[in-house]
């Protein structure tokens, strides 16, 4: 069988072999694509006299196109091309990428079309002296051009939905590099390289891109990628330490894999609501560890990017025992300074004025209210969630809960049975990343795996972590930078128990291990602020921690900086937290004497 490959670099081969000379010549290959690409693959002896050898007479053409045929013949099979009348048809007996794609396209199989969109039609294949085949030529290039770049724009949209921004970068950037003037294509690299945390790169991709619109064309950018760059220029600027390699850095930032699905129905829920001006509830449970947060994170980030106001609370358990302390905390987050603070109801009515500002700030753009570690969240403000959605109708707004299954809330519960019946919305559970999903994590942070080393290092990385990204990500981290797992031991969790049940001392060996070599690989700033974090409060402000260390302005922040893109700290405007407890009391623990942790105490306290 004759197999072509007619997108980037011409290639022929049959059965598998190099395809023969005289096929290659330059208008029996051009005979035989044109009609495989022709309605029924089907054309007349006259139509292709006129295409080909129109500038011949009648006879000399005609011989010229037998000739073509015999070649094709002889090269695939007397079968290939039959003649009757004056009709010349070929067989199904040859194979195209561009009709494997076609059915690839057609069956919304982005993915798998995504290898096969390399580059352009025919690239560099011409046929001078012959203008009709040169016109075919060019239209068919044009539209697979436009069908390449949607496919890609497709699979680029399809994987930002599930996390991989790793992908829908390349996917995009292949888009761009298709169509250098696609002002959507260039949205999507911008936006893929946003969602990576590369402000500046998703900035460059836009300057690059301008630059390119003015000196080649003499326009600008369309309103819609100014308004994204724009959108990207105010997206916060990581201020980090050089990593002795980069890639260990990004080790600890690996796609949300394994959460694709639930990414992506998180994402459609609250993408519909701001297109439809109407509140949404999402509520994700899980057990601590188990990716809440990192999804919260993603979600952020996009609602950030399509033009969103971000309000973000991180509960902590003390937060139970201050009433309304949960949305005091939302009314002084990302809606603070976008409108003033309505009245209040009363002398103090913070359901009230957290309804007030989502109102005032959804007239103007679209809002997204964040609740993580929603299982410490007050009683009161718990409550006053279950009317929000009720109280901010014609809003574009959504509500994301994040809660750990442990300790139980019932007003979490309410509100998930309301989801779907009286509001819109998910409610959906992250459980332990099965088999796979920690394979194509090991993948993702041990590229070089073989595939016997990547179920080796997959089965035991299930025992050490039950299956907690969390957990998994810092034994693959620690095993990435030295760290042998057959050196140490152990069998997590105890039955019965979650992490947030779980001591330091429960925990395998290699798991501690592995948070202590992570801790090691830290600056030496960072070291001390997130020694200080762990024996301080379970939330601390940066001022705090600024009189316990001593560091300020640039040395805090960037140390800083570098605890909370390496995920151990979460931020929001009230302060600091541990990513999970069971990581602060390895910390505190394991990294700290009794005098280091009394002279930090000492410190904080100004004695």
């Amino acid at each position: 069988m004759i197999a072509v490959r007619t997108l980037g670099a011409l290639d022929v081969t049959i059965d598998g072999e190099a395809a023969p000379r005289e096929l290659l010549w330059r208008k029996n290959l051009a005979l035989l694509l044109y009609l495989a690409l022709s309605p029924d693959r089907r054309r007349t002896r006259e139509h292709l006299v006129g295409v080909f050898w129109g500038d011949k007479p009648d006879s000399a053409a005609r011989h010229s196109l037998n000739e073509a045929l015999r070649v094709i013949r002889k090269s695939g099979g007397e079968d290939l091309v039959t003649s009757v009348g004056d009709q010349v048809e070929l067989s199904a007996d040859l194979r195209l990428d561009v009709t494997e794609l076609t059915e690839l396209l057609d069956a919304e199989r982005w993915g798998e079309a995504a290898p096969l969109m390399r580059g352009p039609f025919l690239e560099g294949f011409a046929v001078p002296d012959s203008s009709a085949f040169e016109d075919w030529l060019a239209t068919e290039r044009g539209a697979w051009l436009d069908r390449m770049g949607e496919g890609l724009r497709r699979h680029t949209e399809t994987r930002l939905a599930c996390g991989d921004a790793d992908e829908a970068q390349e996917a995009a950037s292949r888009a761009l590099a298709l169509d250098p003037f696609s002002d959507g294509a260039v949205r999507l690299a911008m936006l893929a390289a946003a969602v990576r945390g590369e402000r500046a790169g998703a900035l460059a991709i836009y300057e690059s891109y301008a630059r390119r619109l003015l000196d080649e064309i003499g326009i600008e950018p369309d309103p819609d990628t100014e308004s994204l760059a724009d959108r990207i220029r105010n997206e916060r600027e990581w201020h980090l330490p050089a990593p002795d390699r980069d890639e260990e850095r990004w080790a600890r930032r690996v796609p949300l894999v394994g959460r694709e699905a639930e990414l992506q129905a998180v994402l459609e829920a609250l993408l519909e609501a701001f297109a439809s001006r109407s509140p949404a509830v999402m509520v994700v449970h899980g057990e601590s560890g188990s990716g809440k947060t990192r999804l919260g994170e993603e979600v952020a980030i996009r609602a950030r990017l399509e033009g969103a106001a971000v309000s973000h609370i991180r509960c902590v358990p003390s937060d139970r025992e201050v009433a309304w302390s949960g949305l005091a905390g939302l009314c002084r987050g990302g809606l603070a300074g976008l409108s003033e603070m309505p009245e209040s109801a009363g002398p103090a009515d913070p359901a009230s004025d957290l309804t007030g500002l989502v109102k005032a700030a959804g007239s103007t753009q679209p809002v997204l209210l964040w609740i993580d570690g929603a299982q410490h969240l007050d009683p009161e403000s718990a409550r006053a969630l279950q009317s929000l959605a009720r109280d901010t109708s014609g809003v574009p707004c959504g509500l994301l809960i994040a809660a750990a299954s442990y300790p139980p809330r019932e007003e979490f519960e309410d509100l998930r049975t309301r989801i779907g019946r009286d509001v819109p919305g998910v409610a959906l559970t992250l459980g332990p990343l099965d088999r796979d999903g920690l394979r194509d994590l090991a993948r993702h942070v041990l590229p070089d795996l073989d595939d016997e080393a990547a179920d080796r290092i997959t089965r035991r990385i299930e025992a050490d972590s039950a299956g907690l990204p969390l957990l998994a990500i810092e034994l693959l981290t620690a095993v990435r930078l030295g760290l042998e797992l057959d050196e140490v031991g152990g069998v997590w969790p105890q039955p019965l128990q979650t992490m947030d049940q779980t001591y330091p001392s429960d925990l395998p060996d290699s798991v501690v291990a592995a948070i202590r070599v992570g801790y090691r690989r830290l600056s030496r700033r960072a070291q001390a602020i997130l020694a200080a974090a762990s024996v301080l409060h379970e939330r601390c402000s940066a001022e705090l921690l600024s009189t316990a260390t001593g560091f300020e302005g640039d040395e805090l922040h960037g140390a800083l900086d570098e605890l909370e893109w390496d995920r151990w700290l979460v931020a929001e405007q009230r302060g600091y937290a541990f990513v999970a407890r069971i990581v602060r009391d390895v910390v505190a623990r394991d990294m700290l004497t009794q005098g280091q942790r009394q002279r930090i105490l000492e410190a904080s306290s100004g004695t």
